[in-house]
């Protein structure tokens, strides 16, 4: 069984955390420069488009997930319903890498989201990284099609109410 997941808004005590996860060579991987990432990161708790969150599973944090409206930045994802919202985020503890909590935290946090009106969610993970595929998959989205992004070429991932 699924353990339940508790999301809490990110706050500036959390960002010596995000600096640790961030450094995380599997990490790394996907987000790259781990200084260029946290100064994102961190900027984006001023960000009134962006919620931030600490994820944990039996009481102890060990990823971050970010929900977004889609605004200029993102503009290449192309139409949708007015309302959707973005996602992204990574398991920072790396012992929690590898153990299907990616796709349970995801499939938990977007039925919420689906749920209390948000018409469709969206993600563009890298194409190579075939195990946050995967997790998405499991998690009920659906692929779309190849999109740019200002971090290159991405998979536009949906899932609808």
């Amino acid at each position: 069984m699924a353990p339940d997941y508790a999301f809490r808004p990110m706050t500036t005590a959390d960002l010596p955390l995000i600096r640790r996860w961030l450094a995380e060579p599997h990490v790394v991987q996907w987000w790259g420069d781990p200084s260029e990432q946290y100064d994102l990161v961190s900027s984006d708790l001023n960000e009134p488009a962006m919620d931030q969150f600490i994820v944990s599973a039996g009481g102890s944090d060990f990823a971050y997930l970010q929900c977004y409206d889609l605004t200029a930045w993102n503009s290449g994802f192309g139409k949708h319903p007015k309302g959707t919202r973005g996602i992204d985020q990574f398991i920072g503890e790396p012992d929690m890498v590898g153990r299907g909590h990616g796709s349970a935290f995801i499939r938990a946090f977007v039925d919420e989201r689906l749920s209390k009106g948000a018409p469709r969610i969206v993600t563009d993970p890298d194409p190579a990284n075939t195990r946050a595929l995967r997790a998405y998959e499991k998690a009920g989205f659906e692929k779309v099609g190849m999109v740019d992004t200002p971090d290159g070429p991405a998979l536009l991932m949906v899932r609808n109410t």
